[in-house]
């Protein structure tokens, strides 16, 4: 690792498994742990039972400096668990050290960074907890910290394996680990002080949790309180001594409702034998990719893509005659929005600053504040502004999981004297408390990009009855563990392509989407039009082998480097392209089940669409960035269609895709219009012009009828600069109603699933109820 990358850490360590495995993590990958911070309980003999912190065996920490040759802080836990949502917000006082327990970590760190000014950053050992890791990364990002979580979603990471992978990797890195609290039906008192971090002990408490429905998410890690551990010993590495604790200096506490924990008195150092160190640590660093997407990797290209290419008319089989009429609309609030022309000119700051105002006032012109906001994109001129802007930008955020965001630059290709525009979308309606959920993951990991700032990597809202609609991130090929490009190579693209794939298929499947309506591959200015071209196939034929696996060709040789078809194709190991998730056992992504059963015996019809558009440039210079414009979930088996319509008849030369998705009595249909770029005549694209295209398509899947005052305005568009008509953008434009505005983002290019060169695509939401 370059000095440059090199952190320099403070372990939390609760005498536990899982913070010294993270610990050992951090080593592995290259940091210096330069303290250890712990903290401990106020009541005696007493186990505090904090929501927070591990207390049990807080005896035996002391200990940990010696054994160790790492110094270490120590101070008591403070107040309770005031503050009990999953998702952690300081209160934002004068005094920081308030009520929550959280707190009591901001004096212990301070304590440690005054005395080892280099650190700077800050690792724990959540696995599964949100509630945990949402506290620590608020209390790291406060003091100037880079949260470090590696064991983050560990258990579902490459390779595919069981529940109980994890302890059998601490086994395997030399770690010891004995159980000093029990709290399931399925460990009682007599598992205390058993071994769990071997071979043996790992299978044991698999099936002694499996036996009491031990198959929530990582009931065998202990992660739902079953059992608590303290650490002994480890690798030569980081352990020089081993603790002991005498056989007279254990006794069990029994706590009352089947929960059990050990005291420790009288541990002692033991001097372990000389061992050589390691040339590595013997610590299992997650494979980069899954192994469906390393499939993916090794067919591209292959030219054998599988795009919903648009074939001929068809009719919905989900809107039979018994669709009775519906009425509504698209049931959103959209802003497009940048400064006044006279701004222009001014610095970044001072634009950014007037652009946010504009959101405020948007917002507060509907009663609503920025906590409601779904999705943003931001289109800059040039993207060195992005951090100047990202100062001003985070300022409208202050509560926990702030909106999903793409950012792009467009170059010259914004409007005279603007740097900087904003889209803002949130649901018409007011939501309820617990019907915006997120997914803000700010610590780094081996699993996701951390979206360190104000941005999440997806929020879910209701999109119809029962049904949920998902905006993810715009998602870059960053590793997650280093947050850093790939190296460069001969198939960096391919890496590129791939990898951040593989990052918008794991926040989809964690937020349960079943499928994507449609997607855009970002790219960066391209040298020519070959290579847009090159870049274009390799995303399609990503994209399609993503939802449709190759079939079996039995004159190909057989190759026992990856997953077999059937495992592809029918092992939901691999249905989600690549890994397991146990809290989303019941997710695949694509889930063939939500389509017609028509549809399902033709699953080449089930691909949805994707484009290509080519930008100025993209964040971090990466070569690539995917949008999936919304996941949907809660689908019922055979309730969903995506159909294609060819540009013919009164579409005007517009080609469309419809996905069409009944839940009760509504039904939600999202709509992508796209025309060639010969088509693309200026006039096309005004707005009465593309709602009449709207209208058809609509007809052409059979719907139109049946509605009422849909929404004629596109909630998105992409266009080619060169098919730009004057005065198409507008200084604000709210998209609600009738009242019709059209302000799309300004492309190099714009190409379709065949690499064929288009004008424009708009993108249309709907959902309709039936008619009282």
């Amino acid at each position: 690792m370059a000095p440059e990358q090199r952190l320099r850490v403070i372990a939390l360590v609760s005498g536990g498994k899982d913070s010294f495995y993270s610990l050992l993590h951090c080593m592995r990958l290259g940091h210096g742990v330069v303290a250890l911070a712990n903290l401990y309980p106020t009541t005696g003999d007493e186990d505090l039972n904090s929501f927070m912190y591990q207390t049990v065996g807080h005896e035996v920490v002391p200990l940990y400096a010696t054994a160790t040759g790492i110094p270490l802080y120590r101070q008591p836990i403070l107040g309770r668990a005031a503050c009990h949502a999953r998702d952690y917000q300081h209160p934002g006082r004068q005094h920081e050290a308030d009520d929550d327990e959280t707190e009591s970590m901001v004096p212990l760190l301070r304590a440690v960074m005054a005395r080892h000014p280099e650190a700077n950053a800050l690792c724990s050992g959540a696995i599964l907890s949100t509630y945990q890791r949402t506290r620590v990364e608020s209390v790291a990002l406060r003091l100037g910290l880079v949260p470090l979580a590696y064991l983050w979603k560990y258990p579902v990471l490459p390779p595919p394996a069981d529940d109980v992978q994890l302890l059998r990797d601490m086994a395997a890195a030399g770690l010891e680990a004995r159980i000093v609290k029990v709290a399931s039906a399925g460990l009682d008192e007599s598992r205390l002080w058993e071994p769990v971090t071997t071979p043996a002990g790992a299978l044991a408490v698999q099936r002694a949790v499996q036996r009491f429905g031990g198959a929530a998410q990582g009931a065998a890690l202990g992660e739902g309180g079953e059992f608590e551990t303290i650490v002994l010993d480890g690798p030569p590495e980081l352990f020089k001594m081993r603790i002991a604790v005498p056989d007279d200096g254990r006794t069990i506490v029994a706590e009352g409702g089947g929960a059990s924990w050990m005291m420790l008195r009288g541990a002692y150092l033991e001097e372990k034998l000389v061992q050589p160190p390691h040339r590595e640590l013997p610590v299992r660093t997650p494979a980069l990719l899954d192994a469906g997407f390393e499939v993916v990797l090794r067919a591209i290209p292959c030219d054998r893509r599988v795009v919903p290419e648009p074939s001929g008319a068809a009719k919905s089989f989900l809107l039979g005659s018994s669709v009775p009429p519906l009425q509504g609309g698209r049931g959103f609030l959209q802003w497009s929005i940048m400064a006044d022309a006279s701004f222009a000119g001014g610095s970044i700051e001072e634009e950014t600053i007037h652009v946010v105002d504009k959101i405020r006032s948007a917002l507060s012109s509907v009663a609503r504040n920025p906590a409601q906001i779904t999705s943003t994109i931001i289109v800059l001129a040039d993207m060195s502004d992005f951090s100047k802007v990202n100062d001003e930008y985070k300022k409208l955020f202050t509560e926990p999981n702030p909106p999903s965001r793409v950012t792009i630059s467009c170059g010259r290709l914004l409007p005279a004297g603007r740097r900087i525009v904003i889209h803002v979308a949130m649901p018409d309606a007011v939501l309820g408390r617990g019907e915006r959920n997120g997914l803000h993951v700010q610590a780094r990991s081996f699993w996701a990009p951390a979206n360190i700032g104000p941005y999440s990597q997806a929020i879910d809202v209701p999109a119809a009855t029962g049904l949920r609609a998902v905006y993810v991130a715009g998602q870059i090929p960053l590793v997650p563990a280093s947050m850093r490009l790939p190296p460069a190579g001969e198939r960096a693209l391919h890496e590129q392509l791939v990898l951040s794939l593989q990052h918008l298929w794991r926040i989809g499947v964690e937020m349960k989407v079943q499928c994507w309506t449609s997607a855009v591959a970002y790219f960066a200015k391209s040298s020519s039009a070959d290579a847009m071209v090159h870049q274009v196939k390799l995303a399609s034929e990503a994209w399609s082998l993503l939802h449709v696996p190759p079939e079996d060709d039995d004159d190909d040789d057989d190759d026992d480097s990856g997953p077999d078809l059937w495992d592809l194709k029918y092992n939901h190991a691999y249905k989600s392209r690549g890994y397991g998730d146990t809290q989303s056992a019941n997710t695949a992504l694509p889930d063939c089940t939500i389509f017609t059963l028509r549809q399902q015996k033709e699953p080449e019809t089930c691909v949805p669409p994707m484009f290509a558009v080519e930008v100025e440039s993209l964040p971090r210079e990466s070569d690539v960035e995917w949008h999936a414009h919304m996941g949907l979930g809660h689908i019922d088996t055979a309730c969903a269609e995506m159909m294609c319509l060819p540009g013919d008849g009164d579409s005007r030369g517009w080609g469309s895709w419809h996905t069409i998705v009944r839940s009760g009595d509504a039904i939600l249909v999202h709509t992508v219009v796209a025309c060639g770029l010969a088509e693309s005549d200026p006039r096309n694209l005004e707005e009465q012009t593309l709602a009449s295209v709207y209208r058809a398509s609509l007809r052409g899947v059979g719907l139109d009828a049946k509605l009422s005052c849909p929404d004629d305005a596109p909630y998105l568009a992409y266009v080619d600069a060169a098919c730009l008509p004057g005065g198409l953008w507008q200084d604000t434009g709210t998209r609600k109603g009738n009242e019709l505005t059209f302000e799309p983002i300004p492309c190099h290019s714009i190409w379709s699933p065949q690499a064929e060169r288009l004008g424009c695509v708009a993108l249309y939401r709907a959902t309709m109820v039936a008619s009282p």
